[in-house]
């Protein structure tokens, strides 16, 4: 009988360990899928610059790299690494060199990151004391905000409607 009752006692502390074991990588697991599904930058959205002539570049690019123009410079066409049946886009822009377009930023260059969930971010970078220069805009292809980093780059946050590319750009795009 006294046997019984040591494999019970011992059985018991066993299930006891082993639920805790279990219960702390349950937590771990839900904290990696929270991470996960609160993405921040997810890519490089754009890269602009200023230029002198960005008509006579675009076409110098297309003549000579084979950058397929559009009104704006050039889209790049991607798959997604979580999606790949989904399409993505990077738009490469030159700008003339009199655009307040990256103002306040001194600049010549201005970077365009690929987010997910906006809001999130928003609301968190505000809590991180960041400066923003504008609010958030809506689109058809996405959402968009300016931040500006502690060395004075402006950076521009994008969270596309990749689709919206899709319809205006298939077929005109550089990949």
């Amino acid at each position: 009988m006294r046997s019984i009752l040591v494999i019970s006692v011992v059985t018991i502390i066993g299930l006891i360990y082993a639920n805790t074991i279990l219960s702390e990588e349950n937590n771990n697991l839900k904290k990696e899928l929270t991470d996960v599904q609160n993405k921040k930058v997810t890519g490089i959205g754009g890269i602009f610059f200023k230029s002198k002539d960005p008509k006579m570049l675009n076409e110098w690019y297309y003549k000579n790299l084979g950058l397929v123009p559009n009104e704006y410079g050039s889209i790049f066409e991607f798959r997604d690494t979580d999606k790949p049946e989904e399409k993505g886009y990077l738009q490469w822009s030159p700008f003339k060199e009199t655009t307040k377009y990256f103002l306040p930023s001194e600049k010549d260059f201005m970077i365009n990151f690929r987010v997910e969930n906006m809001e999130d971010l928003v609301t968190e970078l505000i809590k991180n004391g960041i400066t923003f220069t504008d609010t958030v805009e809506t689109y058809d292809y996405g959402k968009f905000v300016h931040i500006m980093d502690p060395e004075g780059n402006k950076i521009e946050l994008w969270e596309p409607v990749d689709n919206e590319f899709t319809k205006l750009y298939e077929g005109k795009t550089t990949h």
